[in-house]
C-alpha cells in the first residue's frame, strides 16, 4: 500500500505522519510537494497538520487552489482513502470535499493536549480496529479546530452516520456537537482535527493511533485493491 503526504509551504507534520506510516505499517510513503497533481500511483493520501501558506486569509484557504488538490480530488472521487489531519482537516474543508467550515477556537487560545475522543463509527476504513463507543486518547494542537455546520448538514451527518471521533468530556475548541472527525457520505474521505501520528508509540503518550494506520491497511488488503 502506498502512501503519498503533499507537502505545502508551511505544512510541519508531514514527516510525522511519514514516520507514522513507516513505523507502524513499514509501508512505502513518499512526500509530494504541493505542484505535483498526477498521484494516481498511491492508494492513500494524507494532507497533514501545520500551517499551510502562514494561514493566510483563512486556515485552508490558499492551499485548497494548489495543483496538488486536483489529484487528491480525483484520489477521492475514485474512492481510495484520504485524510486530512488538523490543517489537513481544515484544507479538506475549504476544497469542498467535507461539509463545514472551521472557526477559530472559542476560547481564542491555542489548545495542545492529549484529549480523549469517543469512537463513533467503527466501521470505515480508518477505524475498524477500533471498537464503537471506545474511549481512545489522541493528541490535539490547534487554534482553529471550532467545527461548524447549520443544522441541516447536522442533521444530514448525523443521519448517515458520518461522524467518526467526538470529543469525550472537555470540548476543547467548542466545535458543534463535539465533533472532532468526520467522514464523506462515500466514507473514504475523513477529516479530524487530533493527530493520530503523533500517538504511535506509548512515549509519545498514548500509542491510541497505531490502529487507525492498521485500519486503513486491513481494508485496502480485503477490499481487493492490494
Amino acid at each position: 500500500m502506498r502512501f503519498a503526504v503533499p507537502v505545502f509551504p508551511g505544512s510541519n507534520c508531514d514527516v510525522d505522519c511519514v514516520k507514522a506510516v513507516e513505523d507502524v505499517l513499514d509501508q512505502p510513503v513518499d512526500r509530494v510537494w504541493h505542484t505535483q497533481t498526477d498521484l494516481s500511483g498511491y492508494d492513500a493520501i494524507i494532507l497533514p497538520g501545520g500551517f499551510s501558506y502562514g494561514d493566510y486569509l483563512r486556515t485552508g484557504a490558499l492551499a485548497r487552489f494548489s495543483p496538488v488538490m486536483e489529484g487528491v480530488r480525483e484520489a477521492a472521487a475514485k474512492g481510495k482513502l484520504v485524510v486530512g489531519i488538523c490543517n489537513g482537516f481544515q484544507i479538506l474543508l475549504e476544497a469542498g470535499l467535507l461539509p463545514g467550515a472551521m472557526r477559530r477556537n472559542d476560547h481564542l487560545q491555542f489548545r495542545c493536549d492529549i484529549q480523549p475522543l469517543r469512537v463513533e463509527n467503527a466501521r470505515l476504513p480508518f477505524t475498524r480496529d477500533y471498537r464503537e463507543g471506545e474511549t481512545i486518547r489522541i493528541p490535539i494542537a490547534h487554534g482553529e479546530g471550532n467545527y461548524y455546520c447549520d443544522d441541516e448538514t447536522l442533521a444530514e451527518l448525523k443521519r448517515n452516520n458520518q461522524i467518526v471521533f467526538r470529543y469525550a468530556g472537555e470540548n476543547p475548541n467548542g466545535s458543534v456537537d463535539d465533533i472532532a472527525g468526520i467522514v464523506n457520505r462515500e466514507g473514504n474521505v475523513l477529516g479530524m482535527m487530533p493527530h493520530p501520528e503523533r500517538a504511535v508509540h506509548r512515549w509519545m503518550g498514548s500509542a491510541d493511533g497505531v490502529r487507525f494506520f492498521t485500519s486503513m491497511l486491513k481494508y485496502w488488503r480485503e477490499s481487493g485493491a492490494a
